[in-house]
């Protein structure tokens, strides 16, 4: 499939103050689009002006939500480069997520020549400073006009950019956490490993009454039996518990993270046994009382290490040690920050440099 480059009559102003930059708020010159139809397959692929597009009031992604996205990042790097961190990765995971939800599929190479061709057309959008980042998010949704439960036949999938700034600006301070004992994100045999903006839906309502109450995340427990510990809304969870590293199993119900895929093999050759199981919520209260529970953090594309400073259970919140982020936490970030912004060796292929 040809890739057209279509001009771009006025280019937007570039942000001079770093610092204000915020998430999500500001988008670049250029858009990637290509639609489908079933029968003739991708076509129209082309990388366009930023801007709104036209949907029918039908589009069954209004209606039944086949939906699903990606989030990805590119740095600015000391000599000037641009780096994107594993990429491939997130789009084999955005076909995942596309068979899970009944879309087509990507031609995986097409697709991320077409992303990096996107990033080299708006590469003045990459910011300078420290911690900041090009944000990209791929998506697809269903665009048939079409009122019945069913796959789709017609599909739009674009790839969006976004200057960010960095997400810790006054240093890393630990989140806390509450976690649900009756709100769920996800059942086994659900969608819940799948990167579908439904998911994010179904977690807003737990989210609001934490926020409101002084919580920063959820933490969500298993649908069937509430009982062991999953992940939070934005982020996979990992533990340092009795100085092994234990990390909910993916079993249908849990993101697959590149970020904690990343965090896993770092912390495997720092010496550190992984064990891939269900950490119950008794555990994690207990754990933090006697200090069994030594450290605990997240992972995630836009905190990449997020570290957690208390949890709130039912009418208890422990604290972890100091209650401030803890030494491997900080060095775990250091180290995948390092990586991504080239301050430290790529043992492992994950930079695709522009």
């Amino acid at each position: 499939m040809e890739l057209n480059v279509l001009p771009v009559p006025a280019l937007k102003p570039k942000v001079t103050d770093e610092s204000q930059l915020v998430f999500g708020k500001l988008f670049s010159d250029r858009m990637f689009i290509m639609e489908y139809d079933t029968g003739q397959g991708w076509h129209s692929a082309r990388i366009q002006p930023y801007g709104p597009f036209s949907i029918d009031p039908a589009a069954m992604v209004l209606h039944y939500s086949q939906e699903i996205f990606e989030g990805l990042k590119a740095f600015r790097r000391p000599d000037g480069s641009i780096a994107m961190f594993r990429p491939a990765d997130n789009v084999a995971r955005f076909n995942r997520s596309a068979e899970r939800l009944c879309m087509p599929q990507v031609d995986e190479k097409f697709f991320l020549d077409a992303m990096i061709q996107l990033l080299r057309l708006e590469a003045d959008w990459v910011p300078h400073n420290i911690g900041t980042s090009l944000y990209i998010r791929p998506t697809m949704i269903a665009t048939e006009a079409m009122l019945g439960v069913r796959p789709a036949n017609k599909y739009l999938c674009y790839i969006i950019l976004s200057p960010v700034g960095a997400y810790y600006k006054g240093g890393i301070a630990p989140v806390k956490i509450w976690i649900s004992d009756f709100y769920v994100r996800a059942a086994e045999g659900g969608t819940g490993e799948a990167k579908t903006g439904g998911n994010y839906a179904a977690s807003l309502y737990a989210a609001k009454q934490a926020s409101e109450q002084g919580y920063d995340q959820v933490l969500w427990l298993d649908a069937k039996e509430k009982r062991f510990v999953e992940e939070v809304g934005s982020m996979n969870m990992l533990f340092l518990y009795d100085g092994k590293i234990v990390t909910s199993p993916l079993h249908g119900t849990v993101l697959d993270g590149i970020t904690r895929r990343s965090a896993l093999t770092l912390l495997q050759e720092m010496g550190y046994e992984i064990e891939e199981r269900a950490l119950s919520v008794d555990e994690v209260m207990e754990g933090a009382r006697s200090g069994r529970l030594q450290e605990a953090f997240g992972t995630g594309t836009a905190v990449v290490i997020s570290p957690v400073g208390s949890f709130c259970y039912r009418d208890e919140c422990v604290q972890l040690g100091d209650g401030k982020p803890g030494e491997l936490t900080m060095k775990l970030y250091d180290k995948l920050t390092g990586i991504q912004y080239g301050r430290e060796p790529d043992n492992h292929n994950w930079i695709t440099l522009l």
